[in-house]
């Protein structure tokens, strides 16, 4: 069987009465740390150790690499994202319960996002996130391969504004500053783009609510991706007519 260079390819390391006395949990607790203030840029096995306060030997017992350990920091944050029980609730809440907590995860720890898809995500709470969205879709109808395409969509979206809000949370400004910022640009352009100026001067560059924009605009988008889904379903319970 080909290595798949994974950190869950392997089992954890058996205990030895020359274990670090430091557990798993706790590294990556801190790698977690230095993640949310740095980024991957500032998380390396030397800065652990020092933030541990144990050198990097109780790191290395558990993992090989920084690669590894970046694997059980993602983990981690899929961790916080809840998918309610079937029957708890209607099949559209939870899938909105389920995009709202992805969303909210991903904007606590931005770093995630360029770590998605880059390693295979099989750790214990990637799987119960899959194992609960599986359960979730097929309670409300979906089949076969629908319920990947429609657990898709909802983690596409929910990872596509998180990495849209990230993004501009990195620059520094808020969006209402932001939209203050290069009002004086859109304006010099206004005259080549008569549909998209004539819009704005309606509604703004951002709304009436700039800071607010983001939020709105997920769970317009998040609405409209379930009313797609349930007119769908509702689409594929229809008895099929004779050709």
């Amino acid at each position: 069987m080909p290595d798949l260079n994974s950190v869950w390819a392997h089992p954890p390391r058996p205990a030895r009465g020359d274990q670090p006395t430091l557990s798993r949990e706790q590294i990556v607790r801190a790698a977690i740390e230095l993640l949310d203030a740095e980024g991957p840029a500032g998380l390396s096995m030397r800065r652990l150790g020092t933030r541990l306060g144990s050198g990097t030997t109780s790191a290395y017992w558990h993992v090989a690499n920084k690669d590894e350990l970046l694997e059980l920091a993602v983990d981690e944050v899929l961790g916080e994202v809840y998918v309610p029980e079937p029957g708890d609730t209607d099949w559209r809440v939870g899938a909105s319960i389920l995009a709202n907590g992805m969303r909210a995860a991903l904007l606590r720890h931005p770093w995630a996002l360029g770590q998605l898809g880059v390693r295979p995500t099989l750790g214990p709470n990637a799987m119960r996130l899959g194992d609960r969205t599986v359960a979730l879709l097929t309670a409300a109808g979906f089949a076969g391969m629908a319920v990947s395409y429609a657990g898709s969509l909802l983690h596409s979206h929910a990872i596509g504004s998180a990495t849209t809000e990230s993004a501009l949370a990195g620059a520094g400004v808020s969006p209402a500053e932001m939209v203050d910022r290069i009002a004086p640009l859109v304006d010099r352009m206004a005259g080549d783009y008569p549909h998209y100026d004539a819009w704005r001067r309606a509604n703004g560059v951002a709304g009436p609510d700039p800071d607010n924009m983001m939020a709105t605009t997920f769970a317009f988008g998040l609405e409209r991706l379930l009313d797609g889904l349930a007119l769908w379903l509702a689409k594929e319970a229809q008895p099929q007519k004779a050709a």
